[in-house]
């Protein structure tokens, strides 16, 4: 049976660990915080003194800490310990280069590495539904891939180490941008004498519907679309819609002396963005 070590038990960290425990996984956990560790040893986890003692133990190690320098104090602690034996998952989610580098080190120790930054927050980490999105070779995914599936229901193979890194932060830039523009709209919507609690009530139940930004995203290319292609038609109708909409509200801004750039710049690359 697979033993799976999971260091650092914080906000997702913790109950990504939980759903590691309710598996058949047999599963370490090590926190520099007590009280997580109490939770995890109560769902019937082992508690390891310290990383070094989890990773003599571990098969695949589940790292989930703060930034780079802390990940790469994990490794340090790991490597040495177990042998070639063992596979190193950083869910943390790091620079594009660290994941390389991380590799690079862990070999010199015979220990693959993967990268697996995880998407859905701590209620897709408590109910397992993350996404988590993988870069390794594909000896290093299929060691991990138990331990994974446990904890996510969309794993994504998404290429070689740094793969899944990237992926993370092509997916948090549109989060962020998405959020930004969430603040224009609240802003236009207030200016306008709107219930800005309502407005967020209206966006959550149509993205639902729809499925947000995401609804746009099923082409395999982000090149410009051929006349004859069937996501021509699609993208144009979109388009025509979208840049109707973004002037009526840029104009409505304009009006209550409201600044939205984002919606601005929306209006000047959403159809060549589209691929038209």
């Amino acid at each position: 049976m697979t033993t799976v070590g999971f260091v650092g038990l914080g906000n997702i960290g913790k109950p990504m660990a939980l759903r590691l425990a309710a598996s058949d996984l047999d599963l370490v956990v090590f926190d520099v915080a007590p009280g997580p560790v109490d939770e995890l040893v109560a769902a019937s986890a082992k508690a390891a003194a310290s990383v070094a003692e989890l990773a003599a133990a571990a098969d695949v190690v589940c790292v989930m800490v703060r930034d780079d320098d802390q990940v790469r104090d994990v490794l340090g602690q790991v490597l040495g310990v177990a042998g070639d034996r063992q596979t190193v998952v950083i869910h943390s989610t790091v620079a594009p280069t660290t994941p390389a580098e991380l590799e690079d080190t862990a070999a010199r120790h015979g220990i693959k590495v993967v990268d697996a930054p995880v998407s859905g927050g701590p209620m897709g980490a408590a109910e397992g539904t993350l996404a988590i999105m993988v870069g390794g070779s594909e000896e290093a995914y299929a060691a991990a891939r138990p331990a994974l599936e446990a904890m996510g229901s969309k794993v994504v193979h998404a290429g070689p180490i740094g793969s899944g890194t990237r992926m993370k932060l092509a997916r948090n830039l549109l989060h962020f941008v998405a959020f930004t523009a969430a603040t224009e709209a609240q802003r236009l919507a207030e200016a306008s004498g709107l219930d800005v609690k309502v407005l967020g009530e209206v966006v959550r139940h149509t993205d639902a519907i729809t499925g947000g930004p995401g609804a746009i995203m099923w082409r395999d290319t982000a090149a410009p679309i051929a006349p004859d292609d069937f996501w021509h038609g699609v993208f144009t109708h979109v388009a025509d819609l979208g840049e109707k909409d973004l002037r009526f509200a840029t104009a409505l801004a304009d009006e209550l002396g409201v600044d939205v750039p984002l919606a601005d710049l929306a209006l000047l690359r959403l159809r060549e963005g589209l691929g038209l």
